[in-house]
C-alpha cells in the first residue's frame, strides 16, 4: 500500500496528476450492462465499483472524471439505475456504476433484487480492486452507506469513501462533517481512514480522484 492510498485526501505531484489526466483523457466507451449476476462481463481489466445513496452523484462523478457530458447517464428518479453499467477506459482499468440504493420508493421486490446482485458481485469480482463508496457532503454517513460499508468489510473488498457536492458544504460545516465521517470510518476496517473531497460541478478534487485511480491501474 502506497502513502496515498493509505491516506486518499494526500495531494499528488505534478507528475501523478499529469499521468491521471493522460489516462482518464483515453477513450472510455460503455461495454456491458448487468441487471443479474449470471449477466456479469468475463472478468478482465481491474475494475473500480462505483458505489452510493440514489442521487449521491455517481453518474455525475463518472462524467467529470472522463472529461464527458453524457457517458453515465443522470437521472431525475432517484433509484433509476438498476444495473451495473462497465466502462472501458483505455484499455487499462474498467470503471463500474452500481446501482443506487436506499431509496425508499422503489419497491422492496426490485430495491431487493439490486441488493442481492450489488452484494453478489461485491463478494466474488475477483478483478475488483477498490471501491468507491460516494457519500454526500451535505448530510455524512447514513443508514444506508453504514451498510454498504459494512459488506465491504465482510467481503474485504479495499473501499476509499469520497465525499461529493463539496460545492454546496460550507467552510463550517466542512469542518465538522470531514472528522465526523473519518471518525465513523474507524468502524470499518476496509475503509481507507481518510476521505477525499470531490465536486462534479466546481471540479475540486477531480485530478486527485484521477491520479489515485491512476494508481490503481498502473498497478493492476
Amino acid at each position: 500500500m502506497t502513502d496515498a492510498q493509505a491516506t486518499g485526501a494526500d495531494a499528488y505531484g505534478p507528475e501523478a496528476i499529469e499521468a491521471g489526466r493522460l489516462l482518464f483523457a483515453q477513450e472510455c466507451r460503455f461495454t456491458w450492462g448487468s441487471a443479474a449476476l449470471s449477466d456479469l462481463p468475463p472478468a478482465g481489466l481491474p475494475e473500480i465499483a462505483f458505489a452510493g445513496r440514489s442521487n449521491v452523484g455517481k453518474s455525475s462523478l463518472v462524467n467529470a472524471l472522463t472529461g464527458r457530458k453524457t457517458l453515465a447517464r443522470t437521472s431525475h428518479t432517484p433509484g433509476r439505475t438498476q444495473q451495473l453499467n462497465f466502462f472501458d477506459l483505455g484499455g487499462r482499468l474498467a470503471l463500474v456504476d452500481l446501482p443506487g440504493y436506499g431509496y425508499a420508493k422503489v419497491s422492496k421486490t426490485l430495491s431487493q433484487g439490486w441488493t442481492d446482485t450489488l452484494k453478489g458481485y461485491l463478494r466474488g469480482r475477483a478483478t475488483l480492486r477498490r471501491a468507491l463508496v460516494l457519500i454526500d457532503g451535505r448530510h455524512g454517513i447514513k443508514e444506508s452507506d453504514a451498510e454498504i460499508l459494512k459488506l465491504l468489510d465482510d467481503t474485504a473488498v479495499a473501499t476509499q469513501v469520497v465525499l461529493t457536492k463539496m460545492d454546496k458544504v460550507g467552510k463550517g460545516e466542512r469542518e465538522r462533517r470531514i472528522p465526523e465521517v473519518e471518525a465513523a470510518l474507524k468502524r470499518h476496517p476496509a475503509a481507507f481512514p481518510k476521505v477525499m473531497l470531490t465536486s462534479s460541478d466546481k471540479g475540486e478534487g477531480i485530478a486527485e480522484l484521477r491520479a489515485f485511480l491512476t494508481e490503481i491501474a498502473k498497478n493492476g
